[in-house]
């Protein structure tokens, strides 16, 4: 399976948000990310989950959930779309909530498309 970064249109803080991890995160972030392209939609639990009250977003769980940053995603067609990067919910719910609004809006713009 195919993974793309969402960073187009008006929402390009996407490449920010991923920078702004520290160096530790974002190599559990591309090693996650490896494990989406390699298991695509059989990636389960613990390093991929539903997120709740969101539906059809998907969240990716760097270092089988024990990272404190979570990846927003969705499948579109053949391809897996990461469209935010947030907070673990336990973390900074507030902040987790705001990443899964940005990332259905990012994903809703690419369908527009």
């Amino acid at each position: 399976m195919c993974v793309i970064v969402c960073g187009c249109g008006r929402f390009c803080s996407s490449t920010r948000q991923r920078l702004s991890l520290p160096a530790t995160e974002r190599h559990a972030r591309l090693h996650a990310v490896e494990k989406l392209e390699a298991f695509g939609p059989l990636l389960g639990f613990p390093h991929s989950s539903a997120v709740q009250g969101f539906l059809g977003l998907r969240e990716l769980r760097p270092r089988a959930g024990r990272s404190p940053w979570r990846a927003m995603y969705q499948r579109v067609g053949d391809v897996f779309v990461i469209a935010a990067i947030g907070p673990e919910a336990q973390v900074d719910h507030r902040r987790f909530a705001k990443a899964a609004r940005l990332a259905l809006a990012r994903l809703a713009e690419l369908e527009e498309d």
